[in-house]
């Protein structure tokens, strides 16, 4: 019986151990989770390092080179040596390569002019031309009236196309007015609009965006304008969509595009398309800013890896805290375990020793 109130606590304890190695990794990851659930920064570093190695990363860099996307492949060369991953040499050869023949100044030209005309960057430099568009106004104007146009003639026209350039009329005379403080915002909204002609750009985030413009902008008003024609003449369309918009009313949106506007000044135009494809509130472009703060030229690739893994802990908070509180019963039941199996030790040992002296003392 003695040895059977030993063995049951020990069994117990050695359970309880065997337990705590499979659940006290998963304890661990969820207190580091929960701590950085508000820091974008800890959690993608958190998801490089669970799915990040020299095989993804050569994995990753091929592919992007492949579709003839030299930022993207730079981001993940710069993520591994960053991590200081042993990757091939012959490998980084290919990237910079890439890179050079991607910044060549005809090819540049080119999209510049067509980012100008069309208001659609698909790079660096055509993003450059629709910026320039949209900073001299002409581009918003085009925008507005080209929406308006549809609108007029019942066709199927954008409306949060044109409450962006609505909004981007007014920022552009911020811009103007405080000599480029506003650039962000402007960037921002340029952004905007190019993700939601090439469709990259989140529903959730969409509707977050036409909530806001509701708020920001007359829609009446703009009504009567295009209805009087007055909106197809730049000048007067110009004036009277600045009549329409409520700066004072637009400070969320004014927000969200200011932190669009910052991830594309910190980690390029791809990288900002991408985080506008993933959000699905001004929110998550809040943490993508922060990350594109931190990261640079790799947010690209830590997005591309993780996905709004890289901003948001993707694990329920209940499971997280779930794990926590098995961890800690599973290290209280061992730790009590272990104490018992001490206690009826000692307690043997005294017993015997006890017996031992009564013995001698008999003899």
């Amino acid at each position: 019986m003695t040895a059977l109130r030993i063995a049951v606590p020990c069994g117990v304890a050695i359970a309880l151990a065997l337990a705590a190695f499979a659940v006290g990794p998963q304890a661990f990851e969820a207190v580091s989770l929960l701590a950085a659930q508000d820091d974008p920064v800890a959690i993608a570093d958190h998801a490089v390092a669970r799915s990040f190695d020299a095989t993804v990363a050569a994995r990753e860099i091929d592919a992007a080179l492949a579709a003839n996307d030299a930022d993207l492949a730079q981001g993940f060369l710069d993520l591994g040596r960053e991590r200081n991953l042993p990757l091939d040499p012959a490998l980084a050869h290919r990237v910079e390569r890439a890179n050079e023949e991607a910044a060549t100044t005809r090819r540049s030209l080119e999209s510049f002019a067509r980012g100008f005309v069309t208001g659609e960057p698909e790079d660096g430099a055509a993003l450059a031309g629709t910026a320039v568009g949209d900073l001299f106004v002409f581009g918003d104007v085009r925008d507005a009236v080209r929406e308006s146009v549809r609108f007029a003639s019942g066709q199927q026209g954008d409306e949060l196309i044109l409450g962006l350039a609505c909004v981007g009329v007014a920022v552009t005379a911020g811009t103007y007015a405080t000599a480029g403080l506003g650039a962000p915002a402007r960037a921002g909204l340029t952004l905007i609009k190019a993700a939601r002609k090439t469709g990259a750009i989140g529903g959730r985030i969409a509707a977050a965006i036409n909530r806001s413009l509701r708020e920001a902008v007359d829609w009446n008003a703009l009504e009567r304008a295009a209805g009087k024609a007055r909106i197809f003449t730049p000048v007067a369309s110009v004036r009277a969509v600045r009549e329409a918009v409520k700066v004072e009313k637009a400070e969320g949106l004014v927000r969200l595009v200011g932190d669009v506007g910052r991830v594309q000044s910190k980690a390029g135009t791809r990288a900002a398309l991408d985080g506008l494809r993933i959000a699905e509130s001004p929110g998550d472009m809040s943490r993508i800013a922060q990350l594109a703060a931190a990261k640079g030229g790799k947010t690209r690739a830590i997005l591309k890896l993780a996905g709004r893994g890289a901003i948001m802990v993707t694990m329920a908070t209940f499971d997280l805290a779930m794990w926590v509180l098995w961890g800690l019963l599973t290290a209280f039941g061992l730790v009590s375990s272990l104490k018992r199996t001490a206690e009826r030790i000692t307690e043997r040992y005294c017993a015997r020793r006890r017996r031992l002296r009564a013995a001698l003392a008999a003899q």
